[in-house]
């Protein structure tokens, strides 16, 4: 489990910095832009490139290539086959995405209507999400090397630069919205604001790309540039990433489904949809990428050695992590969904009103969040045997039902209903992919695990009860000075904490060796791992 602890740690870590810069990213864009006109715009040319990001380069392409890849660095042929394989996957890659990225900014004018026809309504708006969209789709090819190049690193159990990356990226957008800003000023046109992001989402692309070529240099890696050739590997990765496509991207699958529906709701709901996924996204980056990232390599080495004991505990481990610090957020975001949404991004452009929606949104679509962490899990074990079948079917089912949900929902709830539709699919996807491990053997649910969420539970239901009782009292700070709004959230995580790890102890939750791990002081620091 140490070695578990560590990666995530890493992963986690670097993650947490990156998602609070994504966090003052997105305080800065409510105040700018509001959830008007550009903003939504803005929203669909940012979700375009980071959903098709999400969906190949860091889903489907990732779970494929890495166990590939550790399989020919630990196998016979060492670091020359698993050099030999890196460069014929890259000398292929690289044309399929300036292919498929050309191909798209042509047709992006179809692909804008598709997804946000209801924005010709507005005069000027769909043409703006065109001209955005073209702007900020470059960003997907330079991500995906990056991608590729963190695989590269993984493999060899070093994660910090990949997850350091999406610093990066949001390092380089604020500095695009504080730009747009000056160039505004006040009361000029928000379009200049939207401009100015677009531009600096592929100048991020840039830059993460070129400081991963200087972590992977750095590592002893030497990639070459070949002429594409379609060897029986590279063929046989391609093989597998078109069913991982759908199997390992239920949850950006959806964003396009979701962001569908929100375009034909009124202006704004977008904007607020995606600001309030940000809250979402906070612990499902930190723990589920996290978990994932780490766990999918050790997993294909235990499987690989047959060693299916080991498998299955690391999977446990991996369970436990999840569940114990995903449901006490998950229950905390829902409950104080109004002060964190009031305290963070009502200001400026942003509105009372506004902040009012985001937090009905954040508590819907919390509902999944344990789902969306679990499901990152419970995908490697089938991804590490090379089984991209499985999750193709239970994903199918679940995008199935959140589509045939949305059409009684959205009518009837609006953006708040199209936010539970998402998390019910997501549940059911966890649901499936579990029966299917447990029917083949391959990961089971202990009486030990269940018992330690049980006690994860309990705590759990402390902790609401306590800051539920807090929240009225908190009511007249979050919305108020500065200094108010950061101590009243303080106050509201530092009690919700206490009591849960409090009550947690009490009742038997948390597990000692699990503890010892992550509270355990080292003789010596260990190695810089880049």
């Amino acid at each position: 489990m140490s070695s578990l602890i560590k990666n995530v740690g890493t992963i986690g870590g670097l993650t947490m910095v990156s998602r609070i810069f994504g966090f003052a990213r997105d305080m800065l864009l409510a105040r700018v832009l509001g959830a008007g006109l550009a903003a939504d715009a803005f929203q669909l040319a940012f979700t375009l490139p980071n959903t098709f990001r999400r969906l190949f380069a860091e889903g489907a392409f990732s779970v494929a290539f890495v166990p590939m890849y550790s399989r020919a660095l630990h196998g016979e042929g060492g670091e020359e086959a698993a050099a030999k394989f890196a460069d014929d996957v890259l000398s292929v890659f690289l044309w399929v995405l300036l292919a498929f990225s050309g191909v798209m900014m042509i047709a992006m004018p179809g692909l804008v209507w598709l997804l946000a026809r209801d924005f010709q309504a507005v005069p000027g708006k769909f043409e703006l999400a065109v001209f955005l969209s073209r702007m900020t789709f470059p960003y997907l090819a330079l991500v995906s090397l990056v991608a590729m190049l963190s695989g590269l690193l993984n493999a060899r159990s070093r994660f910090a630069p990949g997850a350091f990356a999406p610093v990066l990226l949001n390092i380089v957008l604020i500095s695009g919205i504080t730009t747009g800003w000056w160039l505004r000023g006040d009361g000029g046109d928000d379009r200049i604001v939207a401009t100015a992001l677009a531009i600096s989402v592929s100048l991020a692309g840039v830059v993460q790309l070129a400081y991963l070529w200087w972590a992977v240099r750095r590592a002893g890696l030497r990639l070459q540039w070949r002429l594409p050739k379609m060897t029986p590997q590279v063929r046989r990765l391609g093989m597998l990433i078109v069913p991982a496509t759908f199997g390992a991207g239920i949850y950006q699958i959806s964003q396009f489904v979701d962001t569908f529906f929100a375009t034909s709701l009124p202006q704004g709901s977008l904007t607020l949809l995606k600001l309030a996924d940000r809250l979402n996204q906070m612990p499902l980056g930190i723990v589920g990428i996290a978990l994932g990232t780490a766990i999918l390599p050790m997993l294909a080495r235990h499987i690989h050695s047959g060693d299916a004991q080991e498998a299955q505990r690391l999977q446990g481990n991996a369970f436990e992590i999840a569940t114990l610090l995903t449901l006490p957020a998950a229950a905390a975001l829902a409950i104080c969904a109004p002060a964190f949404t009031t305290a963070f991004f009502v200001g400026g452009k942003f509105t009372d009103a506004d902040g009012a929606i985001m937090a009905q949104i954040v508590a819907a679509l919390v509902a999944g969040l344990p789902a969306y962490v679990i499901v990152k899990i419970l995908n490697p074990g089938f991804f590490a045997r090379e089984d991209m079948r499985t999750p193709v079917w239970t994903a199918l089912a679940a995008l199935i039902v959140n589509i045939a949900i949305n059409l009684y929902v959205v009518e009837r709830y609006g953006i708040v209903g199209l936010a539970g539709a998402t998390a019910v699919s997501a549940s059911l996807n966890c649901i499936l992919l579990y029966i299917m491990l447990h029917r083949r053997g391959w990961f089971h649910f202990t009486a030990k695990l269940g018992g330690r969420i049980a006690r994860q539970i309990v705590a759990v239901a402390a902790m609401s009860a306590a800051l539920w009782w807090m929240m009225p009292m908190m009511a007249p700070y979050y919305g108020g000075g500065v200094f108010e709004r950061i101590w009243s959230l303080a106050a509201l995580v530092g009690a919700g904490g206490a009591v849960f790890f409090a009550a947690a102890f009490l009742v038997g939750a948390l597990d000692k060796d699990l503890v010892a791990m992550l509270t355990r002081r080292r003789a010596k620091p260990a190695a810089t791992e880049e």
